[in-house]
């Protein structure tokens, strides 16, 4: 592969810098000077030159959360379209949910993911194993199986359904200890959310549909909590979208129990008062909760309660979202967006700059999941997974233009800052100018 050289770039939001790439690895770094580098000369001689002026530059960014839901539901979206949304985002890896048909709960199946994803090359594809056969949580799946296999599973999950069977969560807790595997669960109770459709509150009283209390997610959070300390184990809490879960975890930390949570763009955003328009695209598991939330989760990410901004992508064909409230599909689509929307929520609002951004959208995600080569820093001798964001762009989101095969995202029309206009994969361009290579 040829030279690249990104000049003048801020890196992680500082001072312009040049970063040169030969091949996977980025080569040399230097600050810019008026008139010349200091330092070290990078020379652009052989190089393809990426003016990068004004421009912030990042290590690419780490999806602990995506639903790249091949084999079985090509019809919402495949692997290939799913790591072309993710590098239009800003992703050089995705970790990729086992709720697909058949469940990945063998090393069959995540294998023939993990191959789907070096095929396509356009991010690295990390599948995660199921914890229950079938995700029915009645029998641990081939844990120690998925992890020898040639995916190295090291993250284990039911998400969509949540481990309810404390037995069971305790004995999968225990299995991945023996090799530093990491149980991600979907807290979720499954008597206290029988027929609910959206979050319990004023909103869903004066609507007349059936309430999601906050309570079913935050009892599965503190008994599972209190399992890890138990064993001595890892956990890891999939959309944390409560006030009180993240209480619960900010208690688990002080007490030194090793628990990581995530929170989504959506949840950090969007509130229960968008579902009085009855539109199914805002209907979404867990649910959308209250502007007292939003903010909790806001000040938890800033203050690093919460560890990592994790998309949820969730893509659904057109019929599956263009119907009744109650008959749709739960979930949005939202590698395309979320750095967007974090950049709204975030950094607009001053809780985080862009080193921040970076620690809980790519080195936080990729030490949880042991993303190799992932969630790296931006200097010499490592590799050369980065992307390139336009901060001072702002405009409408387009769905229309979307990668991902589903276009079912809440922020159509909606105007977002922030733009990625390159992806490089391993020094290899997988988006240029905005446009995928």
């Amino acid at each position: 592969m040829s030279k690249i050289l990104i000049r003048g770039a801020k890196v992680l939001g500082g001072e312009p810098q040049d970063v040169l790439i030969d091949g996977e690895t980025i080569a040399a770094t230097a600050r810019q000077g008026e008139i010349d580098w200091s330092g070290q000369n990078l020379s652009a001689e052989g190089a393809e030159v990426v003016e990068a002026a004004g421009k912030v530059l990042l290590p690419g960014l780490v999806d602990l959360h995506t639903h790249l839901r091949e084999p079985g539901r090509e019809d919402s979206e495949t692997v290939l379209t799913g790591t072309r949304a993710a590098a239009s985002g800003g992703y050089t890896a995705v970790f990729a949910m086992a709720n697909t048909f058949p469940v990945a709960d063998t090393a069959g199946v995540v294998e023939q993911v993990y191959r789907l994803g070096q095929e396509h090359g356009y991010c690295d594809v990390q599948p995660i194993g199921a914890v229950t056969v079938g995700l029915e949580g009645k029998k641990l799946a081939e844990l120690g199986a998925m992890h020898e296999s040639a995916a190295g599973v090291t993250v284990f999950s039911d998400d969509g359904k949540c481990v309810d069977d404390a037995v069971i969560m305790r004995r999968a807790l225990e299995y991945v200890k023996a090799f530093g595997g990491v149980v991600a669960q979907h807290a979720q109770e499954p008597r206290l959310t029988e027929g609910a459709q959206m979050n319990e509150g004023v909103v869903s009283a004066e609507l007349g549909l059936g309430g999601w209390p906050a309570v079913a997610e935050e009892s599965i959070i503190a008994r599972d909590v209190l399992l890890a300390e138990h064993v001595g184990s890892r956990v890891h809490i999939c959309h944390l979208s409560t006030a009180g879960s993240v209480e619960i975890v900010r208690w688990a930390k002080s007490r030194g129990i090793d628990v990581t949570a995530e929170v989504t763009p959506h949840h950090l955003l969007l509130t229960d008062e968008m579902v009085r328009t009855y539109n199914p695209v805002y209907k979404v598991n867990p649910p959308l909760r209250t502007e007292r939330d939003v903010l909790a989760l806001r000040e938890a990410l800033a203050d690093g309660t919460i560890d990592i901004v994790a998309t949820d992508h969730a893509p659904h064909p057109h019929e599956d979202k263009d119907c009744e409230w109650a008959a749709a599909a739960m979930g949005m689509v939202g590698l395309e967006t979320a750095l967007s929307v974090v950049h709204e929520t975030m950094v607009a609002t001053g809780l985080l700059d862009w080193a921040g951004v970076a620690d809980r959208m790519s080195f936080k995600p990729a030490q949880i999941g042991q993303a190799k080569g992932h969630g790296r820093p931006v200097s010499a001798g490592e590799p050369a997974n980065l992307t390139l964001v336009d901060t001072a762009y702002r405009g409408q989101v387009d769905p229309e233009g979307f990668a991902s095969r589903s276009r079912n995202t809440p922020y159509e029309g909606r105007e977002l800052p922030g733009r990625v206009t390159h992806t490089w994969l391993r020094g290899k361009a997988t988006l240029v100018d905005g446009k995928l290579t």
